[in-house]
């Protein structure tokens, strides 16, 4: 019964269940972007949902690292002059990416929390967020009152209709055709802080990186074997 939203994902339901938030991306993208949902939405196809909460896992997966694997192994869709907008697949892109050692996602982030590594990345994924949201939400524009049923997060609305005007161009999308300074600082932080977790000089080419990164995913699959 695929009409009757969520009919096909009780595990991902179950999955989300007690998580203070997951992360999500949007399946085709021009950038490609993680955020923070809450709990309670349940993305639909175009949305691929991560249930982990944890900062670590989310600057892994923001990370220029990730970026470039996802881009190598991920599809595209539509048309255009570079073969249209890259694809995010759980499977491909998600699934065969070797998160840094003792970072992995199989492990709860309790587990890995006093590890410099991830304390580091925890950080700047953290700020990065912070700052972004304080670009699409700023306090002087936008207001929050609880949700007409309780237990779902509060809303977030407009100030007045000129606000409404200014909130409509503030999209992750704009921002990151954008690219302000500042986003660019917090991005370069955090890349450093993931390659420094895998060892790697925070500079490493996109090249070398798709070779290391292969190179781990072999030898962890050989493993499993």
């Amino acid at each position: 019964m695929w009409w009757q939203h969520g009919e096909t994902v009780p595990g991902l339901r179950s999955k989300m269940t007690g998580l203070s938030q997951a992360i999500g991306t949007p399946r085709v993208a021009k950038h490609r972007f993680f955020s923070w949902i809450a709990p309670q939405v349940l993305p639909d196809s175009r949305v691929n949902a991560i249930a982990r909460d944890d900062d670590v896992t989310f600057g892994v997966l923001h990370s220029r690292l990730h970026a470039v694997w996802s881009l190598a192994l991920g599809s595209r869709h539509g048309d255009g002059a570079q073969g249209g907008r890259p694809t995010y697949n759980n499977e491909t892109c998600f699934g065969t990416f070797p998160f840094p050692k003792g970072l992995t996602p199989n492990r709860p982030a309790a587990e890995y929390a006093d590890d410099p590594r991830a304390i580091a990345i925890a950080v700047v994924a953290r700020r990065l967020n912070e700052l972004r949201e304080a670009w699409l939400n700023p306090p002087d524009l936008v207001e929050r009152v609880p949700e007409v049923v309780s237990g779902y997060p509060d809303r977030i609305l407009p100030v007045s209709p000129k606000a409404a005007a200014v909130l409509k161009k503030r999209t992750l999308t704009n921002l990151y055709n954008d690219r302000p300074a500042w986003l660019d600082n917090a991005h370069r932080d955090l890349d450093a802080a993931v390659a420094a977790a895998y060892g790697w000089p925070a500079d490493i080419a996109e090249e070398e990186a798709l070779e290391r990164l292969l190179a781990l995913n072999l030898e962890r699959a050989a493993a499993g074997r």
